[in-house]
């Protein structure tokens, strides 16, 4: 088995997002609660109309840099989707806060949509995970966060998050 040591540090930095997906249990569980929590943090000191133009910015690149990151980390470990690959869980949960307000009851809604189509993987997003190396890695992610910021976009229209 090749070794990480192969693998650029900067990859392995961008793709266990600074080392968290080494914590256990669940790193993809800790990463999303991570990126939960540095956006509260980012959003609550920017001004409203720049808060949905800076999700969608970051999550795409999280994305652009995720893909190549998870690409050279798995190929490194020789493991088609290493568990300590968590880049892919922050580009997932930036998408399902994107137009979110700003409420601990919207903050946990994402986090527990976005886990459980993570975890669930319904179609397509499951089909995704069929693309090649860090593509398949990050975009069924991608994928399961735009499921979750529908399903977060549903609860806000009916108020069961106000």
């Amino acid at each position: 088995m090749k070794t990480l040591e192969r693998t650029p540090s900067w990859a392995t930095i961008v793709a266990t997002f600074f080392g968290i997906g080494r914590l256990r249990p669940g790193p993809g569980s800790w990463a999303s609660a991570v990126t939960v929590l540095l956006w509260a943090a980012l959003a609550y000191v920017l001004a409203t109309s720049l808060r949905t133009p800076l999700a969608i910015a970051l999550a795409l690149v999280v994305t652009l840099i995720g893909i190549p990151a998870a690409t050279r980390v798995a190929r490194g470990s020789e493991i088609k989707d290493p568990q300590f690959v968590v880049i892919d869980e922050v580009a997932g949960q930036l998408v399902a806060l994107i137009a979110v307000p700003l409420t601990w009851k919207s903050f946990l809604a994402g986090f527990i949509l976005f886990r459980a189509f993570d975890i669930v993987k319904p179609p397509p997003v499951r089909q995704l995970e069929a693309l090649p190396e860090g593509s398949g890695i990050v975009l069924d992610d991608v994928a399961a966060g735009l499921c979750a910021l529908g399903g977060m976009h549903l609860l806000l229209h009916f108020n069961v998050l106000r």
